[in-house]
């Protein structure tokens, strides 16, 4: 792009170009700060003492449906190994306590989009966007956080829309 100077008075390009410059920069910083963090995603569980509860208890919580009995009970057989996931774990909610999601970062509410669409993907009838519904309601998230969410959803996988719960099409009303 050729530059031409502006026939007004000032030219405001410059320092535009550096604001561009230093956007540019920083989402660089960003995003190998996020890689960074993504390359040790869950790596506790590759390790004892997760290692052995995950064994045991991933093929039921698999076969299970996210968020009905079956799944928490499934969950319950390994508590023990669940309860030590979280604590090692700053992408999961309960790793904050009562904060739940209040407490996290944006590197952390990231990651934690980013696993619950790759978890949706090991249930039978999993779906990202009943993911985000029945997390809606288990970490009460508020409804700004809620929407962007399903949002990020909506632009990362539309084709799972179809198969999303009414109520979800009903959030999203509107929007689409």
């Amino acid at each position: 792009m050729r530059y031409e100077k502006p026939e007004y008075e000032g030219d405001s390009r410059p320092e535009t170009q550096k604001h561009i410059d230093k956007v540019n920069e920083f989402g660089r910083q960003f995003t190998k700060k996020l890689t960074s963090r993504l390359l040790l995603h869950d790596a506790s569980k590759l390790i004892e003492p997760e290692c052995k509860f995950f064994d045991k208890g991933t093929p039921n919580l698999a076969s299970s449906t996210y968020g009905e009995k079956s799944y928490e009970k499934a969950k319950d057989s390994i508590k023990e190994g669940i309860e030590h996931h979280y604590k090692m774990n700053d992408h999961h909610p309960e790793h904050f306590g009562a904060a739940g999601v209040s407490g996290m970062n944006l590197y952390q509410l990231i990651e934690m989009y980013l696993d619950w669409r790759a978890a949706s993907l090991r249930h039978k009838d999993g779906n990202i966007f009943k993911s985000i519904k029945v997390n809606k309601d288990r970490f009460n998230l508020d409804p700004q956080v809620y929407s962007i969410l399903l949002n990020t959803a909506i632009v990362d996988a539309p084709e799972l829309f179809v198969d999303a719960p009414d109520e979800v099409k009903e959030d999203l009303k509107g929007k689409l």
